[in-house]
């Protein structure tokens, strides 16, 4: 997953969910305005941005003393529209898989086409914001900051587009997980055998290749996924019994983050030569 930056040098590169959100924001007739947005953007002064519930809650300092309050939101889908998504999610598992891993699905709209309604917004003036600002356009250089800004946590986590649109990370999989019971439960009572996931391949008679798997795998099953937060081995091992040093009291947390830190760079390694494995031919 690539992350995206905003430096100096502007935007760097980033995943094709950031890049349509980006065209959507620049698309915006007034450029001028768009100008000043991307200073205060790459110059701070976009002081807060805190994703709470289905509102984005940012504040931006501008001229006065005081920073100015906005909140962006998008149109919430309905309970019926996320019953469509919902059912139209788990007859692809390649989606969820891919979500879990931090990637949006290229082909995710159709998920929302069922229900009439996109993930995406179509327009700019689908973005529902409002500012503390005097200015009377909308948006305002103040929000189209923000705007820019919002792409950084769009590509670290593609659920929070989800949530804007009215299901969060958790009732997403759990509402997932409920209806896969349900279905499973429904197959049950009436005979039907659930459908395989994969080839079953009995196991071969040479134990040496024991672990040896010579099927074709289902493309759409298959995702490399990075390890979840708070499934590290560090985590897994609760805490450690180090010795305090009072002279030193914030050494072992320092040591701690060192091992995270390290764990982190070496999963990415990991990750990066499973990638180029995966592509091998």
């Amino acid at each position: 997953m690539t992350n995206t930056t905003l430096g100096k040098e502007g935007l760097g590169q980033q995943p094709w969910w950031v890049v349509e959100w980006m065209e959507l924001i620049n698309s915006y007739r007034y450029k001028k305005r768009l100008e000043r947005a991307w200073i205060y953007a790459r110059e701070g002064n976009v002081l807060s941005i805190r994703f709470e519930g289905r509102r984005v809650q940012a504040r931006v300092q501008g001229t006065e003393p005081e920073p100015y309050k906005l909140k962006l939101w998008l149109d919430v889908l309905n309970d019926e529209d996320w019953d469509f998504v919902l059912e139209a999610l788990l007859q692809k598992a390649r989606w969820t898989c891919q979500l879990l891993a931090g990637v949006m699905p290229d082909d995710i709209e159709r998920a929302f086409a069922a229900s009439g309604k996109r993930l995406f917004p179509f327009k700019l003036q689908e973005v529902r914001s409002e500012c503390s600002c005097p200015d009377k356009a909308n948006p305002c250089k103040h929000i189209s900051a923000v705007y820019y800004l919002m792409g950084d946590r769009f590509s670290e986590d593609p659920f929070v587009l989800f949530q804007l649109r009215g299901r969060s990370r958790s009732q997403l999989l759990k509402e997932l997980a409920e209806r896969r019971k349900q279905r499973l439960q429904e197959q049950r009572e009436s005979g039907e055998a659930p459908a395989a996931l994969s080839p079953t391949v009995a196991p071969p008679p040479d134990p040496t290749r024991w672990w040896s798997y010579s099927a074709a795998l289902d493309p759409d099953l298959v995702v490399i996924t990075p390890a979840m937060e708070g499934s590290t081995g560090l985590d897994e091992a609760g805490d450690l019994p180090l010795a305090a040093e009072p002279r030193f009291p914030e050494a072992n947390q320092r040591f701690l983050d060192q091992l995270r830190q390290h764990g982190t760079m070496v999963g990415q390694m990991a990750m990066m030569e499973a990638m180029a494995a995966g592509a091998e031919p």
